[in-house]
C-alpha cells in the first residue's frame, strides 16, 4: 500500500506553484488564496474574489478553482497555465480595475502578455484577445514558459488526473443545468434566463443584469476553448 497522501501531494503542490511563480511573474505582490478543484462545465479555471472567509469575518481570501477533469489531456505546463491566468485575475482584482460580469478587458490582457500567455479566444494565435469567454496559449521564450521550465526541473508532479469519466446521462444533465442561468435587473427586478456569462442588458433600465450567487457572479474564468 502506498504511503503517498494524494490530498497533501495536490494541495501542497498548488500552493508551492502558486507561491513560484508569484515571486517570479509578480514580484512576490499577489495575497495568498484558496485554491480549490472544481468541475465547472465549459471551463479550465476560473477566479472569484472574496468569494470565501472565516466565520468571525476577520479574514476575506479570494478563490483560484482549477478544473481536474482536463488534468489529463493537457500537459502540466498547460494545467498551471490555467492557475497562472487566473492569478491574473487575482492581480486585477487587488491592483488593476475589472469589468462587470467577468469580461477579460484590455488591462487583464496586457498583463497576460507582459508574463508570457497570450490572451486568445480560440486558444490560438489570431484569436480575439478581450471578451466575455477568453483563453490564452503560451507565449514561445515568455515569461511564464521560462518559469514553468524552472519549476519542472525541481521535480514538480502534484496533479492527479482521472482515470474513468462520468456517465453520459449525467453528463448531458449537468450540460441543459448549466446553460439555464438566472439573471436578474439590479434596479428593477426583472428576471430573464441565459446562458452562463451571457452580457445580458435590462430594456427598461439601461443595466447589465447580473447572476445571483452559485449561478457565475464575480467568478473570472478561463473558458475551453470552442466549448459553447
Amino acid at each position: 500500500m502506498s504511503t503517498v497522501n494524494p490530498t497533501t501531494t495536490t494541495y501542497e503542490g498548488l500552493n508551492r506553484a502558486y507561491g513560484f511563480f508569484n515571486e517570479r511573474l509578480f514580484g512576490g505582490t499577489l495575497p495568498p488564496c484558496l485554491i480549490t478543484m472544481q468541475r465547472k462545465a465549459k471551463a479550465y479555471g476560473y477566479f472569484a474574489g472574496g468569494r470565501f472567509g472565516s466565520k468571525d469575518g476577520a479574514v476575506v481570501t479570494d478563490e483560484i478553482a482549477l478544473n481536474p477533469s482536463h488534468f489529463h489531456e493537457r500537459t502540466t505546463e498547460q494545467s498551471l497555465s490555467t492557475l497562472v491566468h487566473e492569478m491574473v485575475h487575482l492581480w486585477q482584482h487587488h491592483f488593476g480595475k475589472i469589468s462587470r460580469g467577468g469580461y477579460h478587458n484590455a488591462e487583464w490582457a496586457a498583463k497576460m502578455q507582459e508574463i508570457g500567455l497570450v490572451p486568445s479566444d480560440t486558444g490560438q494565435p489570431g484569436g480575439k484577445q478581450t471578451g466575455q469567454r477568453v483563453s490564452h496559449y503560451i507565449a514561445e521564450g515568455g515569461a511564464y514558459r521560462t518559469a514553468f521550465g524552472v519549476l519542472e526541473a525541481s521535480g514538480f508532479d502534484a496533479l492527479y488526473v482521472e482515470l474513468w469519466a462520468e456517465g453520459a446521462g449525467r453528463a448531458k444533465r449537468k450540460a441543459k443545468n448549466a446553460s439555464k442561468t438566472r439573471y436578474t435587473c439590479p434596479d428593477c427586478g426583472l428576471n430573464a434566463w441565459a446562458k452562463p456569462a451571457a452580457p445580458l442588458i435590462c430594456g427598461a433600465c439601461g443595466v447589465l443584469m447580473v447572476a445571483p450567487e452559485g449561478e457565475g457572479e464575480g467568478e473570472d474564468d478561463e473558458a475551453v476553448p470552442g466549448a459553447a
